[in-house]
């Protein structure tokens, strides 16, 4: 009994396994890589860092709270984001910084 109709449905499971791998390498994994790389900038950000929220607007971290960020985005105007609605830190790369 276990001869050719096991093997047959062993056959026809093929195909769903090798789906379920393509969706893990293609569309899972690097999903857990971002949401790992995201999480280790919100927990690096620091006082002073300029930050381009979620939202597009740019600014620089006055005040750091555990579940809020204070930012300065115009001389003496400050607004609070949530932690994490920081997109980016716009870090100047080597070459945007200027010559001393």
């Amino acid at each position: 009994m276990n001869g050719p109709e096991h093997a047959g449905a062993l056959v026809q499971m093929a195909p769903f396994a090798l789906i379920l791998v393509v969706f893990y390498f293609l569309l899972i994994r690097p999903q857990q890589k971002k949401a790992k790389e995201t999480q280790e900038m919100l927990d690096a950000l620091k006082v002073g860092d300029p930050i381009i929220s979620t939202g597009g607007i740019y600014g620089r971290i006055v005040k750091l709270g555990e579940k809020e960020v204070q930012v300065e985005i115009a001389p003496k105007v400050q607004i609070r984001l949530q932690r994490s609605a920081v997109g980016s830190v716009n870090r100047p790369t080597k070459t945007e910084e200027k010559p001393a």
